[in-house]
């Protein structure tokens, strides 16, 4: 009779639809009560009138009489249809749910089935799943506050758009109705199961009552430790009830009280249905129906048997247990934890340093991840729903990362080492449960045929089994092993079935511990499942961030961090075929919750490394060259004997002397940060990679991200430049100190295996740039400004004076005290600094802006050449006639502006040759075999100008001066407008060399017009003239296509025709200067490659070069310093 129900096969198939359909409950009731989700048609204004009239008149709606209600439905019927159907379907997945677990529990108890959980474990399982799933489907049916709004609404389009209503719509409204107090209605519905659930549940008095011990009884037994009986490590770990040991407490919780409250007849009447549901009671507030959704158990228990006549003794009972809890349970429940963190710590080492021990002592892993499991879900429980009590920190939990660290280090072994849990069971297997099993079956007396041909397949099955296949590589595939020994336990658990099992309990021992040793052969994942799945926690998403962020404060509990971001994996269990809308949604909070994790710990980590980067930063600092003076001072007056300083004035500690240590119990600030930095790093290095939702993470590209971001800001933060005060770093401590910065990053390499160098690279790659990867300014684009509008605008001004003797920019004396010192910021080392710190991306960027200086300047003087341009023809054609100059330089204008603007262009090009010449010397040490062939292709002689040019464009790049500058020659053809013509073009640029020559008499004016020998340059900075005139004139002929050489030829007759008429000028105030100015046209000829001292010669006389040259040097005053 039993073989013709299949009850097994219905037991398997409506568990697994309940779970959908409960998942599918919940979902709706989410969707329902989410203002963003739920649909638009149930606040729509517009509908308002239609809804109150379903629900007042649910579930007869008169559709004739409630036409102008339900006109608003009418209009959007399609559109109700389309967005209700789903939620329509899923209320007739309850209804046609309901009908079919009817029919088995009727079928069930017509068979007279026994239940014992320590016996006929699947079968009991399996009927107590069933009935606490059907249960939980109907309670979630009537938390959906809007059902009969969707069903109705439904229905009411349905009827609208067809004529007649939904068939299953009368069924419904009926179970809507009757489930309106699902609870009393349940309890009626369950009054004829009422002997087999009771059965069922006291079977548990077996299970239940040795799992529910305290921590201090676990501790006495030893409860998961291997070491606590060394002659007996090696034994397989077995019991007459191997599933009972890891099946869960929450599961077995939930079977009592929701089994007793469907079922509640015999707690009257029998005292160990009482004593079970008095200590299931005292274990906790709430019991979880699926997610988030719990039930508070005495409440719901207090106010149901309140309703009820004759159980007026349970109430004092309720409240008994519920003060019971509140006063002890947090602080058993915390002391459990405590335990398991111990004992798990020392079963994952004892089990990493012998993995064989997998294979005999696999049931102790899966208790203790069930045991952890359990007590991690009901800390998470109620801490969302934390009670009133004295001691509400029993509900917080700063060391759970331990605990949910192990665990995974266990669920990783398990799955690290599964060939050796495979080969150990499989020959257990087929070496000794098919033999002991063989024989059990020889001695039974009594063995129908359909028993006899499934216990003799079990034999046969397991005896098969062979090394051989695993060594091959094959899957195994017990599933029908263990299908087979769910249906021969329903045979012989029915009423008057030939052969009993609870006759045979020694039948049912083996078989129940064959069956947990298949289970290692193939289904090793889906225990872990059972016993070790965390999804819940995807949905207790605030406990889970709360006990993250207590554990991060604590840092000995800094190295088990990665457990949380890790437990995010577990998610992805949770989702339901029957429900695919939620992966989307889930998805995203499981990468929320994975990537806010991985985020902090890497922010404290990267906190951390830098704090430790800064103070060897700071120790790296007082090593540096400029505070040698202190302590050479401090020499020299010990040696001259000078006194000693006052006792204020205390000496400064010398460097090193930090390490100096006269306790070695004595522990500095940067130990302390090792030590937090060796915690942090121990949880990156727990796994490299792991899987959410099909998405591959990896923690350390997390870390790599923060420090490249913090690293950043760092740089700029060092640079300290300051606009409105022009104050920036030296180049030069800026270097030191990211060199040291960059040592100290290099030594993480100790503690976690990430990639330091990529990360580095990065990271000043970026700041060679205008804007790093997030968009913020970078020390090329501040020293850029610096240079800009902090030096060179100074020396615009002649505040700071260009020294081409020691190549440099350094600071005028004059009453206007600077806020720098120039010569710390363009000296050679300052410049090289510079140059190593931006590269040639940010030379470029650099040379950019100084382009674009120049090109206003450039703009301005050609305005100056158009306003003058007859009288320049005229001074061009005319400059060999003294007294023809004379009458056109009265009509000249602007000859000082445009002196001062070419000298602008001139101090710009100087600082810019100063910098490239830095760069050269840095590309020169750093890429040598790149610097040789540039080189050599700069040398090479006639070469087509395009060639040439591009030649030029990359010699500049890499630092090398060039006859012409591609720089230049790029900002000035850009200038050319569509207007002016190419012959015109050349006019002005001829023109402007004209201009500058006439004009250079009146630099004699000026006193600061002088020649400074220690300087090597003038006073006011017209030395740069020649660097001016010469770059200028070559990008401007070159853009015109002109002889460069014939135009400055022009210039150098016209500059020594005017010049020479100073000196016929003996008593006018122009000779003061006059052996300055002459120097400047030598400069000129010096610095330029297209002319030679044989042409100024035939301009200029050089005796008149070398009275200048005494002249000037005859006035200078050596001076000792």
């Amino acid at each position: 009779m039993a073989y013709q129900f299949k009850l097994a096969e219905k037991l398997i198939i409506l568990n697994e639809r309940g779970q959908g359909v409960l998942v599918r409950m919940n979902h709706i009731k989410k969707v329902c009560t989410d203002p963003k989700r739920r649909p638009s048609y149930f606040t729509d204004k517009s509908m308002e009138s239609g809804i109150k009239y379903i629900n007042r008149k649910f579930p007869n709606i008169d559709f004739r009489g409630g036409s102008q209600h339900l006109s608003s439905i009418q209009k959007q019927k399609t559109a109700v249809l389309e967005g209700l159907h789903s939620f329509y379907e899923s209320f007739i997945d309850v209804m046609e749910f309901r009908d079919h677990v009817y029919e088995l529990l009727n079928t069930i108890d017509a068979c007279q089935c026994f239940f014992n959980i320590a016996i006929n474990f699947d079968f009991t399982k399996n009927y107590l799943d069933l009935i606490v799933t059907y249960a939980s489907v109907i309670y979630m049916l009537s938390r959906i506050e809007d059902r009969k709004l969707i069903v109705g609404m439904y229905n009411c389009a349905y009827e609208l758009s067809n004529g007649n209503s939904d068939p299953s719509y009368p069924r419904l409204g009926q179970m809507f109705l009757e489930y309106d107090h699902p609870w009393r209605k349940l309890s009626e519905e369950f009054g004829p199961h009422t002997k087999s659930v009771t059965e069922a549940l006291l079977s548990l008095h077996l299970v239940y009552p040795r799992r529910n011990l305290s921590a201090d009884q676990w501790r006495g037994a030893q409860l998961l430790s291997l070491l606590a009986s060394p002659a007996t490590m090696l034994s397989p770990a077995v019991c007459d009830t191997m599933a009972c040991e890891y099946l869960s407490m929450e599961v077995m919780e939930r079977w009592i009280l929701m089994g007793f409250l469907l079922c509640h007849g015999s707690l009257n009447s029998n005292a160990g249905s009482q004593s079970l549901w008095k200590m299931a009671l005292r274990n906790g507030l709430y019991i979880t129906i699926i997610r988030d959704e719990v039930l508070h158990i005495h409440k719901l228990s207090e106010d149901f048997f309140d309703s009820l006549k004759g159980y007026s003794k349970r109430i004092p009972d309720i409240k008994e247990c519920k003060e019971h809890v509140i006063a002890n349970c947090g602080a058993v429940r915390r002391e459990k934890r405590s335990f398991l963190r111990n004992a798990l710590k020392e079963l994952t080492k004892v089990l990493e340093d012998e993995p064989a021990l997998l294979g005999p002592k696999a049931l102790f892993v899966f208790m203790a991840l069930s045991f952890s499991r359990d007590e991690v879900l009901w800390l998470v429980r109620h801490a969302e729903n934390i009670p009133k009590t004295k001691t509400p920190e029993d509900y917080a939990d700063s060391q759970m990362a331990e605990l949910l660290f192990f665990m995974e280090r266990l669920r990783s072994l398990l799955t690290q080492h599964r060939y050796i849990i495979q080969r150990y069971h499989l020959q257990y297997l087929s070496q000794y449960d098919a033999l002991v099993l063989n024989d059990t079956i020889q001695g039974m007396y009594v063995c129908p045929e359909e028993e006899s041909v499934l216990m003799s397949s079990f034999v046969s099955t397991l005896s098969a089994m062979s090394l051989k296949h695993l060594d091959a590589g094959e899957e195994f595939d017990l599933k029908p092993f263990r299908l087979d020994w769910l249906r021969l336990q329903v045979y012989t658990s029915v009423g008057k079935a030939a052969l009993a099992l609870k006759d045979y309990p020694e039948l049912a021992k083996i078989m129940n511990m064959a069956q947990f040793h298949t289970k290692m052969m193939d289904n090793v994942s889906e225990l872990l499942c059972e016993t070790a799945d965390l999804s819940i926690l995807c949905f207790h998403a605030r406990v889970f961030e709360k006990i993250f962020s207590q554990n991060g404060e604590d840092v000995s509990m800094q190295r088990y961090l990665m457990a949380f971001p890790l437990a995010c994996t577990h998610f992805s269990q949770s989702l339901h075929p029957l429900c695919p809308e939620e992966m989307e949604e889930m998805e995203k909070q499981s990468l929320k919750l994975c990537v806010l994790f991985l985020e902090e710990i890497s922010r404290q980590t990267c906190g951390v490394v830098l704090e430790i980067c800064a103070e060897q930063c700071n120790l790296s600092e007082k090593l540096l060259p400029k505070h040698s003076a202190e302590t050479i001072s401090t020499a020299r007056n010990k040696k001259l004997k000078k006194p000693v300083p006052k006792r204020g004035d205390m000496p400064k500690e010398k460097p090193g002397t930090e390490s100096l240590r006269k306790d070695r119990a004595f522990v500095t600030n940067l130990d302390k940060m090792h030590q937090a930095l060796t915690e942090l790093c121990t949880s990156f290095s727990v796994c490299a990679d792991f899987t959410v939702f099909k998405h591959i993470v990896v923690p350390a590209e997390f870390l790599l991200a923060h420090l490249e971001m913090r690293l950043n800001k760092v740089i700029v933060q060092m640079a300290g430049y300051n606009q409105s005060t022009h104050e920036i770093a030296r180049p030069s401590d800026l270097l030191a100190g990211i060199q040291a910065y960059v040592t100290s990053l290099h030594s993480l390499n100790c503690y976690i295996n990430i990639d330091v160098a990529r990360l580095v690279k990065s990271v000043l790659l970026q700041q060679t740039q205008p804007l790093d990867s997030y968009g913020s300014q970078t020390i090329t684009t501040l020293y850029t400004n610096w240079y800009l509008e902090g030096l060179l605008r100074q020396a615009s001004s002649a505040l700071i004076v260009h020294c081409p003797t020691t190549q440099c920019f350094v600071n005028q004396n004059n009453e206007n005290e600077q806020s720098f010192h120039a010569e710390e910021y363009s000296d050679i080392g300052g410049l090289r600094a510079l140059a190593e710190l931006i590269g040639p991306y940010g030379m470029k960027f650099l040379n950019e802006n100084l382009m674009w200086h120049i090109i206003s300047q450039v703009g301005e003087l050609k305005k100056l050449v158009s306003d003058n341009m007859d009288v320049l023809v005229q001074m061009r054609v005319n400059y060999e006639k003294p007294e023809a100059m004379t009458d056109l330089q009265k009509k000249l204008t602007g000859c000082e502006n445009v002196l001062k603007r070419v000298t602008i262009i001139g101090v710009i090009l100087s600082f810019r040759a100063m910098v490239q010449e830095a760069l050269a010397e840095i590309m020169d040490r750093h890429c040598p075999f790149l610097m040789r062939p540039i080189r050599y292709l700069k040398d090479q002689p006639d070469l087509d100008i395009k060639i040439s040019l591009g030649v030029y464009e990359v010699a500049s790049a890499a630092g090398l001066p060039c006859e012409i500058d591609p720089a230049l020659v790029s900002a000035i053809a850009n200038m050319q407008t569509d207007n002016s013509s190419m012959e015109e073009e050349f006019k002005i640029s001829c023109l402007l060399l004209v201009y500058i020559a006439v004009s250079l008499p009146s630099l004699c004016l000026d006193p600061n017009s002088n020649y400074r020998r220690e300087h090597g340059g003038h006073q006011n900075n017209i030395h740069c003239l020649a660097s001016a005139v010469n770059h200028l004139a070559a990008a401007m002929f070159t853009v015109q296509r002109k002889s460069i050489q014939t135009q400055l030829q022009e210039f150098l007759k016209v500059a020594s025709a005017i010049l020479l008429q100073l000196g016929q000028n003996v008593e006018r105030v122009e000779i003061k200067n006059r052996d300055s100015v002459y120097l400047i046209l030598h400069m000129i000829v010096d610095q330029s490659p297209f002319l030679s001292q044989d042409m100024l010669e035939m301009c200029f006389p050089y005796a008149l070069l070398r009275n200048a040259y005494r002249e000037v040097h005859r006035t200078f005053i050596p001076s000792m310093g």
